[in-house]
């Protein structure tokens, strides 16, 4: 499979979380060509700033294979990793990351600063703007209808 045949499983995951009043991220990790982990974002459900779909994606993986150290997996993710997440994703050694949109606002693969290239002991290749047009589309919409008026009361 693709980068873009596992981002739409992400994709899928973010309308999820977009149903659920969330911000529209979702996340998989991928291990020998299976799913090991997913994730959306849940911070409104579960009330906690860890609430990111890598954390949740990164937590279950690592139950999945018994370990911490996903160190053959790939994660695919909706929205450029925030500086949390790109923690998580070092200390779990996941060498490679795969982001549709990218974060202007706190984005650590390139849109504010990268992580991965700082002096930390484990650098993931970055694939940036995988289904970027349909992940940013998601986004979109979601904070669009957030600005619009509720009408006349």
């Amino acid at each position: 499979m693709t980068h873009e045949d596992w981002m739409a499983r992400a994709i899928e995951l973010a309308r999820q979380a977009m149903a659920e009043g969330e911000v529209p991220v979702g996340c998989v990790i991928v291990w020998e060509d299976r799913i090991i982990g997913e994730g959306r974002n849940r911070r409104e459900h579960a009330r906690t700033a860890l609430g990111h779909a890598e954390v949740e994606a990164i937590a279950q993986a690592c139950r999945r294979m018994g370990g911490w150290r996903l160190h053959k997996a790939s994660l695919y993710v909706t929205l450029e990793p925030c500086p949390m997440c790109a923690g998580a994703i070092i200390n779990a050694r996941i060498p490679v990351v795969c982001y549709g949109a990218r974060d202007d606002k706190a984005g650590c693969c390139g849109s504010v600063l990268n992580l991965f290239e700082e002096r930390f002991n484990h650098h993931p290749r970055i694939y940036g703007g995988v289904r970027e047009a349909e992940c940013g589309a998601l986004l979109q919409a979601f904070f669009g209808s957030l600005r619009q008026p509720e009408g006349p009361f």
